[in-house]
């Protein structure tokens, strides 16, 4: 080769390499994906339909559901939720959810966009992860840095699964003791604390950039003070404007600044901002004018379940839908009937209720999150990557310190001579009746199993609300021998529920065992409202969670194997 010939060469090689073709940006490549649909197919995107993270038999009617839904209709994405028998609540399976994912996506013409209600960690819906308490214990620990790294590790989990939009961080300040929804889900009832642990895990869950995630505040404007489940009727708050800027919008406000990227709407009244005795998820006085419009929010905003009787009672599938789009809102969460929904979507756009561009510009926001997301490139995840990821030890370790840290105790009669009641100077004369809520659950095992290591001469019995009234008067007749009877109560925040008092005939029970005369430890494992029942106890101790690592935190607590250090971050009327 001759020396010019090998100069053009190089210089043609150089010069190819010099004009790199410029990177195709999320939104453009959205767009171009919008051309390629139909107008049903448009439509169908801003659904997100309901799943259970298990893989159906062929020829069930649930995969008939799926297949018609993801193939058929073209939704834009799946909700992984809790499967409900007999038995109470079951979560999914992390590698039979990764099966499953892989081959709804394999079905989809586009990637599909999966989300769950990851609130206190991926166990929330799936086993084998790592366990945390719920939101409030992390605000009693007094530690933001736990809720930073509760941010990071359920992003970290959640894409593991196939997971990419966690409906977290709740923004709810929870100032009403009888909200029976909400309750612990919130981190507490003052707003700049709230505020604070609300901006920790979004910065948490988008500390790492190589793992995209979308997350999602909720409910607005702020579900924490009402008293009405709106998975069963309509909430409503009844708070001037002015008390909503300094307490429902401030953990909003602050989750906008950390660039939260979905905000989720509440199916409640909000007379001071809507007039019309409507929900909020669709009033555009709300979703448009407040959440847009005044707060600047830009971001992708999705109902909260439409298959709720907030929402439902009021319209049909097909109108709530309309009416939710038409007051702002980008995405359809878990509608009733997804084929009701497309027909009168598309006939509000007809009829010119709804303009086509309204529905495109929705579309495109979710579309840009999902190339954003990655999930044009690759929409499949590895069970073999998972296993490095789920459960991981050093993050278990994590949850149960702050489990220890949360435990705090409300109420402490002193002795005669002086001592407080709690730590329990002598745990093995003690009695321990666990009052778990469900026959068929897990509540309470790791409470005996702790406390079989700690005190094992001290009487423990398990009781269930199911159990004949014999059983309970047995019970009763045994406390009266007892030098201190300490009940663990088991009151957890539960959709359908309706309240959060003890179940069945716990109440009286518990009442029995204070009427005894002998001193009466109340743990409540969960709902930190509970002492209002039973103003009388000796010692109130909570630990603002139901789950195993609080249950073990108690345990030790009320021995005095670790200090109770948690704070009061709610405060009980009487």
């Amino acid at each position: 080769m001759s020396a010019r010939f090998l100069l053009l060469f190089v210089f043609a090689c150089t010069t190819v390499q010099a004009a790199p073709v410029a990177p195709v940006s999320a939104k453009t490549a959205a767009k171009a994906a919008i051309r390629n649909l139909t107008l049903r197919q448009k439509i169908a995107q801003l659904i997100i339909a309901t799943s259970y993270g298990e893989v159906p038999r062929r020829r069930s009617a649930e995969f008939v559901r799926l297949h018609h839904a993801v193939v058929e209709l073209g939704v834009g994405g799946l909700i992984v939720i809790n499967n409900v028998d007999r038995t109470g609540v079951r979560n999914a399976q992390p590698y039979e959810m990764i099966t499953f994912l892989n081959s709804m996506q394999k079905l989809s013409r586009l990637p599909l966009i999966v989300g769950a209600d990851f609130e206190r960690g991926a166990s929330m819906r799936v086993s084998n992860t790592t366990k945390y308490p719920h939101n409030m214990a992390f605000n009693a620990a007094d530690d933001l840095g736990a809720t930073w790294q509760l941010g990071a590790a359920t992003a970290r989990e959640a894409r593991a699964l196939g997971v990419h939009w966690i409906f977290a961080p709740v923004a709810d300040v929870n100032n009403n003791p009888d909200n029976p929804i909400i309750n612990i889900r919130s981190f507490g009832q003052q707003p700049n604390e709230v505020a604070a642990h609300v901006t920790a895990f979004i910065e948490g869950a988008h500390s790492d950039p190589s793992n995209p995630i979308l997350l999602c505040a909720k409910h607005f404007p702020g579900h924490g003070d009402t008293a009405v489940d709106s998975h069963m009727g309509m909430a409503r708050i009844d708070a001037s404007r002015e008390r909503m800027d300094l307490v429902e919008l401030v953990p909003f406000r602050a989750a906008i600044a950390s660039k939260v990227d979905s905000i989720m709407t509440a199916h409640m009244a909000v007379p001071a901002i809507e007039p019309e005795e409507i929900p909020a998820t669709v009033s555009s006085n709300v979703m448009t004018k407040l959440l847009k419009d005044e707060l600047k929010f830009q971001g992708l905003v999705t109902t909260d379940a439409m298959d709720m009787q907030g929402l439902s009672k009021l319209f049909s599938p097909g109108e709530a839908a309309v009416r939710a789009l038409e007051a702002g809102v980008d995405i359809l969460l878990m509608p009733k009937n997804p084929d009701a929904v497309i027909l009168a979507v598309e006939n509000a756009i007809q009829s010119k209720r709804l303009s086509l561009a309204r529905i495109e510009a929705s579309v495109e926001k979710l579309l840009t999150a999902k190339v954003q997301l990655g999930l044009f490139k690759n929409r499949y995840v590895s069970t073999e990557v998972a296993a490095g990821v789920l459960d991981q030890p050093e993050d278990a370790a994590k949850a149960q310190i702050v489990a220890n840290h949360a435990v705090a105790l409300f109420k402490n009669t002193s002795l005669n001579n002086n001592e407080k009641l709690v730590p329990l100077r002598n745990a093995g004369n003690a009695c321990f009746y666990i009052l778990a809520e469900r026959r068929f659950t897990q509540q309470g095992f790791q409470f005996m199993d702790e406390m079989g290591k700690l005190a094992p001469t001290a009487y423990q019995v398990l009781l269930d609300p199911t159990m004949l009234q014999g059983a309970l008067d047995e019970a009763l007749e045994k406390s009266k021998t007892c030098e201190v009877i300490v009940t663990a109560a088991f009151v957890t925040v539960a959709a359908y529920r309706g309240d959060t008092v003890l179940p069945g005939n716990f109440t009286a029970l518990l009442q029995g065992f204070i009427k005894t005369g002998n001193p009466v430890v109340l743990i409540s494992l969960g709902n930190p409202y509970l002492l209002r029942s039973f103003p009388d106890v000796a010692a109130y101790l909570t630990t603002y969670s139901p789950t195993v690592m609080s249950e073990s935190a108690a345990a030790r607590a009320v021995v005095g194997e670790i200090p109770i250090t948690g704070r009061m971050v709610v405060s009980i009327p009487k």
